[in-house]
């Protein structure tokens, strides 16, 4: 049938009590948000549709406010949903905590990667990606909440092949696939030429057509038909079924404010000087980035994680050494200096765009040579936990993909939690008042790495950085290999973990540099 133009409340009007919902995005960017609003406002107008599986592969918060999937944080729209990430999805937090929305969570790139499995008709994705992490059956089987451990139906099983462990992620159909494009013509082929990445727009749009189900396209602009290069189309319109035309408010790149609807670096359609990121202030995540950047060496492929590992761009650009290194981001993004904040998933300057499927291929492969990665909570086996803390579930995203996958790990953060007053004065660490809560936890609270899954490999380097203290993971134990000048290692350290690290015979103080005004001069080892 020929692709129909239609507005947005009427692609909700076709959506039926029950379905499986695929909605594509990555937090802000490529987020049809025109139809997830009508979906809402049909919802509370009608009470339909109802009962949907919601599937996403990203996280898709838009603005952490009311976009994106916030739209769905009403009792009865959503029966069960399935996803990776919920970063600033802030109003579904409590219907997926008391229990109101039954919620699995499973390693982005296998999600990613099932889109692909369901169009090709496979019985789903069989990998070791999530092994003896909280998405292993053994551990908490993908379950985020306790509705979640009352289904039948759950995401993920444990198969031996070969004797070998492995998950099984079992595939599933899709009813409606909802994405979004730049342009359409009028055959209803759609491009993405002015979006800052391409994620699995055509994955899902396949995997729904040959489902049996329906594709909804919102775009920026509407042009003839043969306006369109084929190069440039990504999802072509057999596989298309309506196309609705985005508002001026929910069309363009991003949903970030004080930035314009459209930032051309980050499709490349422009460059920005590197001059211009300005640097960042002397304090401790600067201590920590660039920590984590003296482990990199020359013609590194890296991966920068969400929150304070993001700046470690801004530290190489301001060393002068981030073209020494291809960062890239699991969105699809390679090359030029991963965008900071809620923006997070794009980059100025890139060299490329992937798909997201093809990226994680890469990273699954193996093929990341340092990951810097945040980290809310560390125990004593060298688990880290950044999927669910603190009353939230922001969830896995890529980290499982990435840290099983890496050949060095650099988990990153601030050793305590909470308000504190810590300062980098004097070529030293000068800890005011702390912040109040403990990051080194006896056992963390939910398992998104697993330090024994890493020892059973035997091939990874993984370090724990933080501004006064850096850790290893070693068969002998988690172990304290450096401490910053100023911090004593009784009361900053050792007093502040509920556990007591192994103290490595060579103890070391951190590179004094770190704690300096002055660019460091650091020196990138060579491979």
């Amino acid at each position: 049938m020929p692709v129909k133009f239609i507005n947005a409340k009427e692609a909700a009007s076709l959506i039926k009590d029950g379905s499986t919902v695929g909605v594509d995005a990555f937090i802000s960017f490529c987020l049809a948000d025109d139809i997830l609003g009508e979906i809402e406002d049909r919802f509370v107008r009608e009470g339909h549709p109802r009962d949907l599986n919601v599937v996403n592969v990203a996280g898709i918060g838009g603005d952490g406010k009311d976009r994106g999937i916030n739209h769905f944080a009403h009792r009865g729209l959503i029966r069960r949903l399935l996803c990776a990430n919920l970063s600033l999805a802030n109003k579904m937090y409590p219907l997926i905590m008391d229990g109101s929305i039954p919620c699995f969570m499973i390693p982005q790139g296998v999600l990613s990667h099932m889109m692909r499995a369901i169009a090709s008709g496979k019985p789903g994705i069989i990998t070791q990606v999530g092994m003896k992490t909280f998405v292993d059956p053994r551990v908490d089987g993908a379950c985020i909440n306790r509705t979640a451990v009352e289904c039948e139906d759950k995401p993920v099983e444990l198969l031996s092949i070969k004797g070998k462990d492995h998950l099984f992620y079992p595939a599933f159909p899709i009813d409606v696939a909802i994405i979004k494009g730049t342009m359409a013509d009028r055959k209803g082929n759609i491009s993405l030429e002015k979006e800052a990445m391409h994620l699995e727009q055509l994955e899902m749009a396949t995997a729904a057509r040959n489902s049996g189900g329906i594709v909804m396209v919102q775009v920026d602009e509407i042009v003839d038909s043969g306006d369109l290069h084929p190069q440039d189309v990504i999802v072509p319109a057999t596989l298309v079924d309506y196309v609705v035309l985005g508002s001026p408010e929910n069309t363009g790149q991003h949903f970030i404010e004080g930035l314009p609807p459209v930032v051309h670096s980050w499709c490349g359609d422009e460059k920005i000087q590197l001059e211009e990121i300005k640097p960042l202030e002397l304090d401790p995540v600067k201590v920590i980035c660039r920590r984590g950047a003296m482990e990199f060496s020359n013609n590194a492929f890296i991966n920068l994680g969400i929150g304070v590992p993001m700046n470690v761009s801004n530290v190489l650009n301001e060393e002068g050494l981030i073209k020494n290194v291809s960062a890239s981001i699991e969105s699809g993004v390679m090359g030029g200096v991963p965008a900071p904040g809620i923006a997070t998933g794009a980059a100025y300057n890139p060299d490329a765009i992937l798909k997201q499927p093809d990226m994680f291929d890469f990273y699954d492969g193996g093929g990341i040579d340092y990951a810097c990665l945040g980290a809310a909570e560390m125990d004593a086996h060298g688990n880290v936990n950044v999927s669910r803390f603190a009353g939230k579930v922001p969830g896995p995203g890529g980290f499982i993909n990435i840290t099983q996958g890496a050949k060095n790990v650099c988990f990153m953060g601030t050793f305590t939690a909470g308000k504190s007053d810590i300062r980098v004065e004097d070529g030293k660490i000068n800890i005011v008042e702390d912040g109040p809560h403990i990051k080194f936890k006896k056992d963390v609270a939910h398992i998104t790495f697993s330090g024994e899954n890493s020892l059973d490999k035997g091939r990874q380097n993984i370090l724990y950085i933080t501004e006064r203290a850096v850790f290893n993971l070693r068969p002998e134990g988690f172990t304290l290999i450096e401490i910053a000048p100023g911090a004593d290692l009784q009361k900053d350290i050792l007093d502040k973990m509920e556990f007591t690290p192994v103290i490595a015979d060579d103890l070391k103080l951190m590179d004094e540099r770190l704690f300096k005004p002055e660019v460091m001069g650091i020196k990138l080892k060579n491979r």
